[in-house]
């Protein structure tokens, strides 16, 4: 399985996410072209080489109407380039073009109008934009639709966005697992004065994520970043076995005793294996109707799998299996509900090994209605097929056959 380890033992930034990313690209220098042709209004992205205790990677620069975020934004002593939002009582007191300020609705009509991204990296950019309004909102006490982020921060923003978005989409990883990550620790100087590391937005973001504060003092992981993280990670742990393929270095834009980077390591994993619990009993003495009211019971309760297998038992009697697949963590819950809906005095268990192909479902805009496309990925496949309910409801809508909805939509 082709998975993407991000090591964040120095936080995470847009500009130093995407900077990694490239370096796994085939090409990054046509790579930063395509960054530049999407059309966000007057910025400007270039990519170049960077030192950090000795260690060589890629640095990114945007500039919006010339200027580096960080040259003017005099404010932000961070230790990385900081793509941090402001709402609208922040003021910086930054060149008069540069005050307008940008609502939700702005960027949406700047990335799905303006910008020339796919519809899948599209959505993703308005995803991880959304997790940071959301963050802000909660911040700052007021609704998402109230939420304008300054001119500079928005652009800078949507760009480390869009680029690090449209990367992940070029280097489609099949997971992509993510350390704990290194907030930083002290007080950062921003808008609002000295606030507390994690900056409270970044502090939301990461809840039911796994962070720690170490030595260094700054602020080590951003707004952006951590809502790029959280959009795009399959898990947060440890690196897995992997035969790595290709290593990225992103570089922050401060120094500290130690590398401020961010590394990415792309290489293939072991198929997805796990351990489940197959719980098997007789029975001889229950009815067809009992046999499936107890095997609806054992879906509803969480079991993987329930089948029934007709047997032959003792003195000639026709009767039946009935299997049960479970999570291990799940046995107990099932074993409750095989003894309280079958006639059974004994269940045997059996723990196998499963190997899975990785799983996801989207949904598709298709002419007969919005159908949901499950894919399946590993062991050197890739297959995709629709979801049964929704060809099943388009059916019964339009009065068609089921092989009629599927040629219809195969012939698209």
């Amino acid at each position: 399985m082709k998975t993407l380890y991000i090591d964040c033992s120095m936080g995470a930034a847009g500009d130093m996410i995407t900077a990694a990313l490239t370096e796994l690209l085939p090409d990054p220098d046509a790579f930063i072209e395509k960054v530049n042709s999407l059309g966000i209004p007057e910025v400007t992205v270039s990519r170049g080489k960077a030192v950090k205790n000795g260690i060589v990677g890629t640095q990114i620069a945007v500039k919006v109407a010339g200027v580096e975020e960080g040259e003017e934004m005099h404010g932000h002593e961070h230790g990385h380039h900081h793509e941090h939002e402001h709402n609208h009582e922040h003021h910086h007191g930054e060149m008069a073009h540069h005050h307008v300020h940008r609502s939700m609705d702005d960027i949406r009509h700047i990335v799905k109008d303006h910008m020339k991204l796919p519809k899948k990296v599209a959505e993703d950019v308005l995803g991880v934009y959304s997790v940071i309004a959301e963050a802000e909102s909660h911040v700052h006490g007021v609704s998402v639709s109230d939420i304008h982020f300054h001119e500079v921060g928005t652009l800078d923003a949507i760009a480390d966005i869009s680029m690090a978005c449209l990367a992940m989409a070029e280097l489609n990883p099949d997971e992509i697992i993510v350390s704990p990550i290194h907030v930083g620790s002290g007080s950062v100087r921003c808008a609002h004065g000295v606030l507390p590391v994690p900056a409270p937005a970044t502090a939301y973001i990461l809840q039911g994520i796994p962070i720690y504060s170490g030595e260094v003092r700054g602020e080590l992981c951003t707004p952006t970043g951590a809502a790029l993280l959280k959009h795009f990670a399959t898990r947060f742990g440890a690196m897995p076995a992997m035969t790595v393929s290709g290593i990225g270095y992103g570089m922050g834009k401060k120094d500290f005793d130690t590398a401020n980077c961010l590394r990415m390591m792309l290489g293939e994993t072991v198929d997805r294996t796990d351990t489940i619990s197959e719980l098997s009993c007789n029975v001889d003495d229950m009815t067809a109707e009992e046999i499936g009211f107890a095997t609806e019971a054992l879906f509803e309760g969480g079991a993987l799998e329930v089948y029934t297998i007709p047997i032959g038992m003792k003195k000639g009697r026709p009767g039946t299996l009935i299997r049960v697949m479970c999570r291990p963590d799940d046995k107990e819950k099932m074993l409750n509900l095989i003894f309280k809906h079958t006639s059974t005095i004994g269940v045997r268990e059996t723990v196998t090994n499963r190997y899975v192909l990785k799983r996801d479902l989207r949904t598709e805009s298709t002419p007969l209605g919005d159908v949901s496309v499950k894919e399946s990925s590993g062991y050197g496949v890739r297959r995709a097929k629709y979801e049964y309910e929704d060809l099943a409801r388009i059916a019964r809508e339009k009065n068609l056959s089921l092989k009629e909805v599927k040629d219809l939509l195969s012939k698209r």
